[in-house]
């Protein structure tokens, strides 16, 4: 009963001074909002990016060209023309540890169907791009290695670009022409939607990438190679073949650094992962810090609640309350305030954070160790701040405290 009568004595004197108790709490609740929100979607954002990533393509692993160099003055990185069909054919051929190639070469053209017309991307790829980036066909079919091998003109098509020149219509079977060269469209790719840089996935056309070099582009410049491996655990091994077969076919000297660039899904998620890690950790230290102030607020009220209740404390004391009876009911009343104050806390942020994931078009991810971490900080802030106006309380003289006007 003794804990009891504790934390009913703890609770009215919270609730007589409603207000007073609510601005105390106000700080408490501000920084453990803020850390939940801050956290919830930080974890949704790095969530949304590994998907993203994910989506890119199955156990990928991307090539590309390093900067050029030209009389000591050097290009951006991939402006290089080292990369070439022939490479993308080697690593098939020679690397056992891949499962799919694609040669990858990127233009932005105007194309024209009918009275219509759309600037979008042209990407030429092999027949295996389907498999390495995991989209599908949903209308028509895909084009097979003797169309890529033949340089055929055909076209499969996103679905913005069959919005655009078709309004919705099966496309399939039609003609487009891409820089004057016709094509024919033999299918339609499934939705993908936006990546996370804002890019519209679906905002593209596909045609064999011979054709694509050959008739649209300069007949060298292969912007890159994607390489999937053939398991997961394989893809470390995969890139030092991958590796190897460039620099024998790009004739490298063993003293001479590798004229292009390899990267696979992993170090891309690390990389983002660390931003969006080191961001939701600054910023929860910022919240951290709020928390901190409420405690100190909540310390500040507890000692001119002392202060108030001097008479009372001396009279406690009078009838028998021991100094330790009178230090851990203030104790009680602070850990309760700061507890209220962590419930409502967590309320407010994760309410703040589904609103701001719905605006904001971010994913929000609640870990539940994030919230017992909150509600045991706030104990602590109570127990911390709340010690030093309790054992002042329990420290009063009897006599001088009855006395107290």
């Amino acid at each position: 009963m003794k804990w009891q009568k504790l934390i009913v004595v703890a609770l009215r004197s919270i609730t007589r001074n409603r207000m007073r108790s609510l601005l105390t709490m106000l700080g408490i609740i501000i920084g453990v909002a803020s850390v939940i929100a801050l956290v919830a979607l930080g974890e949704g954002s790095q969530a949304d990016i590994t998907s993203e990533i994910d989506s890119m393509g199955t156990n990928l692993i991307i090539v590309v060209p390093e900067s050029a160099d030209s009389h000591g003055v050097r290009g951006a990185a991939g402006s290089s023309t080292s990369l070439s069909l022939d490479d993308a054919e080697a690593i098939e051929q020679q690397v056992a540890a891949v499962a799919n190639v694609s040669a990858e070469i990127r233009l932005s053209e105007q194309v024209v169907a009918g009275n219509s017309n759309w600037n979008t991307s042209v990407q030429g790829v092999s027949e295996s791009f389907l498999a390495i980036r995991n989209y599908e066909v949903v209308q028509g079919t895909f084009f097979s290695r003797r169309d890529v091998k033949a340089k055929a003109k055909l076209a499969v098509l996103g679905q913005t670009v069959v919005d655009e020149l078709f309004a919705g219509k099966n496309p399939v079977g039609s003609r487009i022409r891409i820089r004057n060269v016709p094509f024919q469209v033999i299918g339609v790719l499934g939705e993908k939607g936006q990546n996370g840089m804002g890019t519209d996935q679906d905002d593209v056309i596909l045609v064999p990438a011979p054709t694509a070099l050959y008739r649209l582009s300069d007949g060298k410049t292969v912007r890159g190679i994607l390489v999937s491996a053939t398991d997961p655990t394989k893809i470390d091994e995969a890139k030092v073949e991958v590796a190897a077969v460039l620099r024998k076919t790009h004739r490298l000297r063993d003293n001479q650094e590798n004229d292009f660039s390899l990267r696979d899904q992993s170090e891309i998620t690390d990389m983002a992962s660390q931003v969006t890690g080191t961001l939701t950790l600054l910023l929860g230290a910022i919240a951290g810090v709020s928390l901190m102030v409420g405690g100190i607020g909540v310390m500040n009220i507890m000692l001119v609640s002392v202060t108030e209740r001097t008479r009372e404390i001396g009279i406690r004391l009078a009838i028998g309350a021991r100094s330790g009876d009178i230090l851990l009911q203030f104790l009680i009343e602070a850990v309760i305030l700061c507890l209220c104050g962590g419930v409502i806390g967590i309320m407010a942020g994760l309410g703040t954070a589904f609103v701001m994931g719905e605006v904001m078009g971010t994913g929000v991810v609640v870990n539940p160790s994030v919230i017992l971490l909150s509600v045991g900080f706030t104990l602590a802030v109570g127990v911390f701040f709340g010690f030093y106006p309790a054992r002042k309380a329990a420290n009063l003289n009897p006599i001088e405290a009855l006395r107290y006007e």
